[in-house]
């Protein structure tokens, strides 16, 4: 009997990719994939461990998993990514029954792993971490979209910021071959694959191992001449290491998505060296900027962790001012969580539970108002459109323009794929909304 699986992810964009590259390896052993987790008899869930939330979530539907399991006892159940690495031997007591426990860095093994578990025995762990060398190449790798793709240039991090999991749960940086990415990036295009994101925890840090392609600026042009192509986005970059040269690139290249994700944690500079960041407030707004000032518009996005230990009123008035300097396009801001395996553990997490909420409802509250302006701002401008999906709204389809904000409007489904003119006539906060600007010649 053919077995079938379905991959469950929590997490962030390279979980994504991770699980993409789960589910080809595990139909190159001949499985298929189910359409949901209910009519599969292997399931397996990737997860995150950056913030508590996330590992409490996959705690929840691990327990539900292993409810069913004593239901259909043929039912096999696996833990990949980061979670599984920090906490394999908690994981094991915490959830017993489970059947393969694996690290991010050998979620390629699953289907060896799947065979010895099916053998018999004991559940097939594999928790190894490559200190050295490059990422592990995994092909094929099963798409989720078939017009955007995530392809890896760099795993692990060197960095040591102590709210952070990612060094222990994914091991030092490790670069991949700059001839490898071109050669994956050259194939995608030819499949039809029209829009790819470079990842890597700190893509700036990126250099060639082999010395071809230089830096993420260099690799960035490369892929620029690559025919079929139409859009480049890269995540994530760190501060410390964002060059006028990399501003140069995106404002000289148009296929390079006029977006970029900068993470600023905080807008205190006692904060951020307690974070141990390695920027201050000042240098992260000369980063700031310098991509404003580019030949052409790139919009900003950041994250932002309210409450970290020591945090008082003034660093986060600080934080509130920052928000107010940069006008950001969008932010992702989370309550600060004590995680294992980071410095800041250690520290007395002394900032009350309901003053963080304030402030993160506080913080949320003026970047909607931002983001409202910045909105606004876009009606009556064209934008070019990426169509990604059906829409989530009374209009008919969605997608993305190159400053990555949601664009939704009403169109044929044969657009899907399409990088398509869309006028913008009205906003939200969240999203613009707009009207096809359809060419006389143009099937409606």
């Amino acid at each position: 009997m053919t077995r079938s699986f379905f991959i469950e992810t929590f997490g962030c964009r390279m979980n994504e990719l991770d699980s993409e590259k789960i589910a080809g390896a595990l139909c190159r052993e001949g499985l298929r994939p189910a359409r949901d987790p209910g009519e599969a008899d292997v399931v397996i869930v990737n997860t995150c461990s950056v913030r508590e939330k996330a590992a409490q979530k996959a705690y929840a539907r691990l327990g539900q998993l292993r409810r069913r399991k004593a239901r259909e006892r043929g039912l096999i159940i696996g833990v990949v990514g980061c979670l599984a690495q920090l906490e394999g031997a908690q994981l094991l007591r915490r959830v017993p029954g489970l059947d393969l426990v694996a690290g991010p860095q050998r979620e390629h093994r699953l289907p060896q792993l799947l065979r010895q578990r099916l053998a018999g025995g004991s559940p097939a762990v594999d928790l190894g971490m490559d200190d050295g060398g490059a990422p592990a190449e995994t092909e094929p790798v099963l798409r989720r979209s078939r017009f955007c793709a995530g392809v890896t240039i760099s795993e692990g991090c060197s960095r040591r910021c102590s709210f952070c999991v990612v060094p222990a749960a994914r091991g030092p940086q490790r670069d991949r071959p700059g001839a490898a990415i071109v050669r994956e990036v050259e194939r995608l295009a030819q499949e039809g694959y029209v829009e790819v994101t470079l990842l890597g925890q700190t893509v700036t840090t990126y250099r060639d191992p082999v010395g071809e392609y230089g830096d993420l600026a260099a690799l960035l042009r490369r892929l620029c001449r690559i025919e079929g192509l139409e859009r480049i986005r890269f995540s994530a970059p760190h501060p410390g290491d964002f060059t006028q040269t990399l501003v140069d690139t995106i404002a000289s290249c148009p296929k390079i998505c006029e977006h970029v994700h900068l993470p600023v944690q905080s807008g205190s500079t006692r904060i951020l060296r307690a974070m141990r960041r390695g920027y201050t407030r000042d240098t992260y707004l000369r980063v700031v900027e310098r991509i404003r000032a580019a030949a052409r518009p790139i919009a900003l996005s950041t994250d932002i962790i309210v409450g970290y230990p020591g945090e008082s009123e003034k660093d986060f008035e600080d934080t509130l001012s920052l928000l107010a300097e940069v006008q950001y396009d969008s932010v992702f801001s989370f309550k600060y969580s004590p995680r294992p395996n980071t410095p800041a553990f250690e520290s007395a997490d002394d900032v009350p539970e309901e003053i963080k909420s304030r402030r993160l409802s506080l913080l949320q509250e003026r970047q909607r108002a931002i983001q409202f302006a910045r909105n606004a701002a876009c009606v009556g401008k064209t934008l070019e459109v990426l169509v990604e999906e059906k829409a989530r709204t009374n209009f008919s389809l969605a997608g993305r323009a190159g400053n990555n904000k949601i664009v939704n409007f009403d169109g044929p489904d044969h657009l899907m794929g399409k990088i398509v003119p869309v006028e913008i006539t009205g906003y939200t906060p969240n999203s613009l909304k707009g009207v096809w600007k359809r060419a006389p010649t143009e099937e409606a």
